[in-house]
């Protein structure tokens, strides 16, 4: 019968539309309906899962010809103090490595406040004070802890040339030394990248600060208020290059007198950027953005190649 037609009235085709229809038929229908609504609730549930999050939470990734690893910013920052307390003291990429072994396998790169059980061991290299390493609130600073370690470890023969666990192990005396063996390859590929060996290998991302930062020392600010030279609160900038500089060491600046020591100095600001709420680091034609720290450096034409601009 043509459907076409209208030769029904309204009841008939009621009718004529419910009768004529087969069991089987109705079944098909019901069966595609559900898979319909199926189909659909699962295409929710996936675009809900691919759709990117209004944040994505923070963290650190180093990335170097060797492979990648994830941090998390603490340790990141821990990571980059380490490196640079070692610049500091012109010591060479392999005390570097063994620093990072030891302090992964005692601490996993965190400051930790208290160590195992009843023992006073505390911070990066769970160092203790009743061994004479130092007093509590100084081995919980990590740039005093990092100092402590390559102290012990310079003293240590030809440590440049001997196992890794037996180096670690002749400044640490623990339990079993041969357990910092395993973070070896850990240590190298963090070393490259945290020394600046490697350029760009060290991105981090979090939630980019909203409040409006100090003016820094220096620059114009509005009319009757005080610049940060003349007593106002350090920018966030500020607070940030001063750490950084105490870190290197007196007579230290942002200055890069090498191209390694510079990439350096900007993985440390990177890495500490969501502790003073930093929102861009800029070095050597590649810039670093709180605010898509994720993606990682971005080619900048304008970022000097000579100076580390943190801001």
């Amino acid at each position: 019968m043509d459907f076409r037609r209208a030769a029904h009235s309204p009841r008939t085709d009621r009718f004529f539309n419910v009768r004529s229809f087969s069991k089987g038929v109705i079944a098909i229908i019901a069966i595609v309906t559900v898979l319909a609504v199926a189909v659909a609730v699962g295409l929710f549930t996936l675009f809900n899962r691919v759709t990117p999050l209004p944040t994505l939470g923070e963290g650190c990734t180093v990335t170097t010809p060797v492979g990648s690893l994830d941090l998390e910013i603490e340790q990141a920052q821990v990571a980059a103090t380490i490196a640079t307390v070692a610049a500091r003291r012109n010591l060479p990429e392999r005390a570097v490595v063994i620093a990072y072994a030891t302090a992964i396998q005692e601490s996993k790169l965190l400051n930790l406040e208290s160590g195992d059980g009843d023992r006073d061991s505390v911070g990066v290299f769970q160092q203790r004070p009743s061994q004479g390493w130092g007093k509590i609130e100084q081995l919980i600073d990590p740039v005093y802890a990092s100092g402590k370690f390559f102290s012990a470890l310079v003293k240590v023969k030809n440590y440049r040339k001997r196992p890794l666990y037996e180096a670690a192990q002749e400044v640490q005396r623990s339990a079993d030394g041969s357990a910092y063996a395993q973070h070896e390859e850990d240590g190298k590929l963090l070393a490259a990248a945290f020394t600046g060996r490697v350029p760009k290998a060290v991105r981090c991302w979090f939630s980019a600060p909203t409040d409006k930062a100090t003016a820094p020392a220096g620059t114009a600010t509005p009319a009757g208020k005080k610049r940060a030279t003349d007593g106002a609160p350090l920018s966030a900038a500020e607070k940030a290059r001063r750490k950084l500089v105490r870190t290197l060491g007196p007579g230290s600046t942002l200055e890069a007198s090498s191209q390694k020591r510079g990439w350096l100095m900007a993985s440390w600001s990177v890495a500490h950027a969501q502790e003073f709420g930093l929102r861009q680091v800029r070095y050597d034609g590649q810039a670093w953005s709180s605010a898509t720290g994720d993606k990682g450096w971005k080619a900048d034409a304008a970022a000097p190649a000579g100076r580390v601009e943190i801001s």
